[in-house]
């Protein structure tokens, strides 16, 4: 089932999420609708909050990235309760955008290798080293578990730069090829 993806203003998108245990009601069906969601959005990750539960949850899949970079398409990935460890001190800035803030796609820096802790479906825990691009999929849905979205990231110039786009998607003065939970 496609949910509405919430967008920028929602106070769910602002909120720390909270964990998780295997006692969560029809978690494989809510993991599946999210990707199924992300799909239809044409995103390569979601975090629940983006879907209105704010919850430690996350999924991603860069199987769009096949063609030009087989280990990137092959990357598909749930996390739960997910816990950034350790962050490198070399960063890099890219290129990124948002479900949750359609239309704006803006330079961001982050770590360019994380080290991370997180349950998988069934609650195995798992310790991982991530470099690159999949470290950056993986920094930007975390923060949304944080309360945080990539915005908060840019320059004061830039966020200001940003402020008129900002305010129409809380206005609900955006148009997007996929469902959307205005405020």
């Amino acid at each position: 089932m496609i949910l509405p993806i919430h967008t920028y203003g929602n106070a769910v998108l602002r909120k720390h999420a909270a964990p998780i245990d295997s006692s969560f009601p029809d978690l494989n069906t809510l993991v599946s609708n999210m990707y199924e969601t992300m799909f239809k959005a044409e995103g390569v990750g979601l975090a629940a909050p983006q879907i209105g539960l704010s919850i430690r949850l996350i999924v991603i899949d860069l199987a769009a990235f096949k063609a030009d970079n087989p280990e990137l398409g092959a990357f598909r990935v749930v996390m739960i309760n997910p816990e950034i460890l350790e962050r490198s001190e070399k960063a890099a800035s890219a290129e990124e955008g948002c479900l949750s803030i359609p239309g704006i796609h803006e330079n961001v820096i982050r770590a360019v290798s994380i080290k991370i802790k997180y349950q998988d479906i069934n609650f195995v825990e798992h310790i991982d080293v991530f470099e690159d691009f999949k470290a950056r999929v993986i920094q930007h849905e975390y923060d949304h578990l944080e309360g945080h979205l990539f915005t908060d990231k840019v320059s004061p110039i830039r966020r200001q730069l940003l402020k008129s786009k900002l305010t129409n998607i809380v206005k609900g003065k955006v148009d997007c090829e996929y469902k959307i939970k205005k405020n």
